[in-house]
């Protein structure tokens, strides 16, 4: 198993195996997830100040802010994939 690192933006990147799902911020129940995560200190703002645009969520429960967008990072996720199995 080798370790893929997905580009998340500003130089940050993530472990394309921890990935659970990539989805936009603008749901309620999103932004629920998000708060319930920053009170549990599970929450990484790697956007920089910038508006947040994707949310990361990972196998270990952790939430991360990105200011790519969410088809950017799936798009990224998927190249890797077929990067790999060449």
């Amino acid at each position: 198993m080798s370790l893929r690192l997905i580009n998340i933006g500003f130089g940050n990147v993530v472990s394309a195996t921890r990935i659970i799902s990539i989805v936009s911020p603008e749901s309620a129940p999103i932004k629920r997830i998000i708060t319930v995560a920053r009170d549990a200190n599970k929450l990484v703002d790697a956007t920089y100040g910038r508006r947040t645009r994707a949310v990361i969520i990972t196998d270990s429960d952790h939430v991360i802010l990105s200011a790519v967008q969410p088809e950017t990072v799936g798009q990224r996720v998927l190249r890797d994939d077929e990067l790999s199995e060449e």
